[in-house]
């Protein structure tokens, strides 16, 4: 009898815990919810206003992640100038936006810049172009880029010096050619936009559609990411599958075991190519 009386007290000295975990515990719970929703809700917003209005400029604007960019930042109210080699492509880019359901937001006709970015002088001068054009520029995206796939002893220096130009040079110059823009305006920020292969070096470095590139992210889910990159302000971001966001750590932290892992994997192509 005495037993029954201790564990009855003991249950009611549980439930009575568990009553006030649960007055304390699920009120806290409730509320950082709502906070990290308004906190949510509140990025969402200055985000938006950061971009609405807003200059931008995208270059390697009329195919692939590009082109996805420009339909992302124009919805979201930027007054976009695209840049491309191509007057017809951009164009025909132009004319699809203008076919957009309008939102509620004040939308901008986008303007045009047609320059090939590999030439340096043609690069100063479309700089010039786009401040005519725009008057400023908030938001450059260098997007445009080329690649290629081969072995380092088969590839010309001419290959390499072209993809220098367009991929590096190019970029820099423009971004050179706007930044004192930026800098008088107090507003200026720029996105460098990269493969994996900016972080990491992998054997035969592939310009066309394989498994692993056709298993990635589609450019509409990487501009949505862009864009929300760019509204909140975000440093860097790394947009990759697991094995290589493994890969570019793994590359500081045990570099003996990175290259490895690569020349084994070099070794497997090769032989497949072979076959």
């Amino acid at each position: 009898m005495v037993l029954a009386v201790v564990r009855k007290g003991l249950y009611r000295s549980k439930f009575r815990l568990m009553d006030l975990t649960s007055w304390v515990i699920i009120p806290f719970l409730i509320g950082s919810i709502g906070i990290y929703s308004l906190f949510k809700v509140l990025q969402k917003l200055r985000s938006s206003a950061y971009v609405q209005d807003a200059v931008v400029v995208i270059t390697g604007a009329t195919s692939g992640l590009g082109k996805e960019c420009a339909k992302v930042f124009y919805k979201a109210g930027a007054q976009l100038v695209l840049c491309g080699r191509s007057e017809e492509r951009l164009k025909d880019l132009i004319n699809e936006l203008s076919r957009m359901p309008k939102g509620t937001m004040q939308m901008y006709k986008p303007q045009m810049v047609i320059f090939d970015l590999s030439d340096v002088e043609a690069v100063t001068s479309a700089a010039t172009e786009i401040l005519q054009l725009a008057g400023k520029v908030d938001i450059l995206i260098n997007n445009a880029g080329i690649s290629y796939r081969g072995t380092i002893r088969n590839t010309k220096i001419s290959v390499d010096r072209m993809i220098m130009d367009t991929n590096y040079f190019g970029p820099v110059a423009l971004t050179k050619a706007l930044l004192p823009s930026m800098i008088n305006n107090k507003r200026g920020h720029i996105v460098a936009i990269s493969s994996i292969q900016g972080k990491i070096s992998i054997p035969f470095r592939s310009a066309l559609m394989d498994k692993t590139t056709a298993e990635g992210r589609t450019p509409e889910e990487v501009a949505q990411i862009v864009l929300r990159a760019v509204g909140e302000r975000s440093k860097e971001v790394l947009i990759a599958g697991l094995v290589p966001t493994l890969a570019v750590y793994l590359r500081p932290l045990a570099p003996k075991i990175f290259f490895s892992l690569m020349a084994a994997r070099a070794k497997k192509e090769r032989k497949l190519k072979e076959a």
